[in-house]
């Protein structure tokens, strides 16, 4: 394979994408739009995730070794962000990225700022060591966040508040989900090592990959044999305390993963409601594929006279709209794009849906609040202030006795969960 030509081809298209981010467009929708070959997929989408897992500290360097601060094209500017990236990685030599990063401005027809790109690339290979000072005192680029997510996190975790962000900034593990009524957690295991798959048991039906693999590597995955789901998420299920014969909604259903393994668990009669009707396919398919059978509706659920008959469910799990912060490793692009504003949105909408909610859960029912945020308005503050204004309403212990907050770690992302238990 030729190296170099590829590379700048993925540098051009890759500053393209990170340059749409930074003007405030979602990166997973950008990847999709893109107009690109399987072979230079991989190679495109590294650069974009890694430019923007450290997009406070690209910023930061580009800042200080630019003569031009504030006037730079901004494709330029995601270029140079980009081939930081690629320098930093270790993936290439260093001749290699000035010199493709040179040749990125030909694709991207930006031909006058190739001396430029050239210049501050290399000076910043010759002045970096003199530039790690200087970013020390620069929480944004130390941290790769933005300033008032590390308060946040700081104001929450005080001390643990730098390993919680250190972990925002790794790659995210690859966990499975065995669905127990295809197979057999052992069993897959061995199949796993026989194509050559390492993994090791880190749930009750949950898989850590040594190394991701494509989902077309797993063995039995078309014929719902197992689901790629982290083992963080997993936890849902079992905190749910399942019985045969319950009625069960899961009320912000999609991707659809919890309610899946909700019916894997146990012969309930499920009601998944999702907001969007093209996700509810998706949820409906997955459903297919894994063998199982719940009910599936496009509903509000917090419009309850449009979906509720009024027969109360035993078990609700409400994994609700949140800030995602807690899986903002999976999203990079999330970090920047997000305002400290938005928390308090999203907590006056979960607060909305646990209100409404709590009206269809039957008397001696449990609610499962769950959230991906490790933002404590979204979650302990809230749930608290639930419990507070709602007679009745008692948050219990959790039944496996871990804590109620998962941060992002080795084996799973960050997750909240809380039990509240109705009055019989």
């Amino acid at each position: 394979m030729n190296v170099l030509a590829p590379l700048a081809e993925a540098l051009a298209a890759a500053a393209a994408l990170v340059a749409r981010v930074a003007a405030g467009r979602s990166l997973s929708a950008e990847l999709e739009r893109a107009d690109r070959d399987p072979g230079a997929h991989a190679a495109q989408a590294d650069l974009c995730y890694g430019t923007l897992r450290r997009y406070g500290r690209s910023q930061a360097i580009v800042a200080a070794l630019s003569r031009h601060a504030g006037t730079t094209d901004r494709l330029v500017e995601a270029l140079l962000w980009c081939s930081l990236y690629a320098l930093e990685s270790g993936r290439y030599a260093e001749y290699t990225v000035v010199d493709q990063a040179a040749r990125a401005c030909v694709a991207m027809q930006r031909s006058g700022a190739k001396g430029y790109v050239n210049a501050l690339l290399r000076n910043f290979l010759r002045a970096r060591g003199g530039l790690e000072a200087r970013l020390g005192t620069d929480e944004v680029a130390h941290y790769w966040h933005p300033k008032w997510w590390i308060e946040r996190i700081r104001a929450d975790y005080p001390l643990s508040w730098e390993q919680v962000l250190a972990a925002g900034n790794t790659h995210p593990p690859m966990c499975l989900r065995v669905n127990a009524r295809r197979a057999s957690l052992q069993g897959y295991v061995e199949r796993l090592a026989a194509e050559g798959i390492a993994a090791s048991r880190v749930g009750p039906q949950a898989l850590l990959l040594e190394k991701p693999v494509p989902v077309e590597r797993l063995p039995g995955f078309a014929e719902g044999e197992v689901s790629v789901q982290d083992a963080g998420a997993q936890r849902a299920a079992g905190l749910l305390e399942l019985h045969a014969g319950q009625r069960v909604l899961d009320a912000c259903a999609a991707p659809g993963g919890k309610s899946s393994h909700i019916l894997e668990s146990a012969n309930v009669e499920l009601t998944a409601l999702e907001v969007d009707a093209a996700r509810c396919a998706g949820i409906a398919r997955d459903q297919e594929r894994l063998g199982l059978r719940g009910q599936v509706r496009t509903a509000d659920c917090t419009a309850l006279d449009t979906w509720w008959d009024g027969a109360a469910f035993e078990r609700i799990l409400a994994d609700v709209p949140c800030s995602a912060s807690g899986v903002a490793r999976r999203h990079p692009d999330m970090k920047w794009l997000r305002r400290d504003a938005d928390i308090a949105v999203f907590a006056a909408r979960q607060a909305r849906i646990l209100d409404a909610l709590w009206r269809t859960l039957a008397s001696g029912g449990k609610l499962l609040y769950v959230t991906c945020s490790v933002f404590a308005e979204e979650n302990d503050a809230l749930v608290g202030a639930f419990a507070a204004r709602t007679p009745g309403a008692r948050r219990v212990p959790l039944p496996d006795g871990a804590a109620a907050q998962l941060l992002p770690g080795p084996e799973h992302d960050g997750f909240f969960f809380a039990l509240l238990e109705k009055p019989a």
